[in-house]
């Protein structure tokens, strides 16, 4: 009789992964990407920077994005929800962009190629998955990462850094309850212990 793993997701379950909190560990992957990886870079910094999935992230194509500037809006239709998405760029979000089209690959890319490609085509969720738990491997980074840490951390440090509102986070996530918005992002248990340290009577 074959034994199940207890560790394995149920069936229709998802394998929950981290955000990377650490603003260090986010820089040093961004100077790893940046020196010799310039698709990789774009892809990492992009994905920390907007809230959007892996697939909707993979479904940007080159002339959505080619002469946006820091505060401009990246139109898209969610590939989960079918719903249009209006998506501000930040100025990380655009130097991650420009960066990766100036490189000598990224000239080569004309209006109708999709953004991130591969050497096959056009790169996979699963893809995603493996490259960002690589980069969080090299690093050293203790935890479970892939595809969704990308839009996990952009969550985690709008929370964190920012203080944005759960309301807000909810809508961005489109989430039903606030409860599953601090589940999400990994901040629960954080802010709780901290509720309890910051109080002395």
């Amino acid at each position: 009789m074959e034994c199940k793993n207890p560790n394995h997701p149920k069936e229709g379950d998802q394998i929950k992964v981290d955000p990377i909190k650490s603003l260090k560990d986010i820089n040093t992957i961004k100077k790893m990407l940046k020196a010799d990886k310039p698709r990789d870079y774009c892809l990492f910094v992009l994905g920390i920077n907007t809230n959007l999935r892996a697939s909707d992230l993979l479904s940007i194509t080159v002339g959505q994005v080619r002469d946006l500037k820091a505060g401009e809006e990246l139109v898209l239709k969610e590939k989960k929800t079918g719903k249009g998405r209006r998506i501000t760029l930040n100025e990380s979000a655009v130097e991650g962009i420009q960066y990766w089209l100036r490189s000598p690959q990224g000239r080569t890319l004309e209006d109708e190629d999709r953004l991130f490609k591969s050497q096959r085509g056009v790169l996979t969720v699963q893809s995603v998955n493996r490259l960002v738990k690589t980069w969080c491997k090299t690093i050293n980074l203790p935890g479970n990462y892939g595809s969704h840490t990308l839009r996990k951390t952009f969550g985690y440090h709008q929370r964190v850094q920012l203080n944005t509102s759960i309301p807000e986070l909810m809508v961005m996530f489109n989430h039903s309850t606030q409860r599953q918005t601090l589940d999400y992002l990994c901040i629960q248990a954080d802010e709780i212990k901290d509720a309890y340290m910051k109080l002395c009577l």
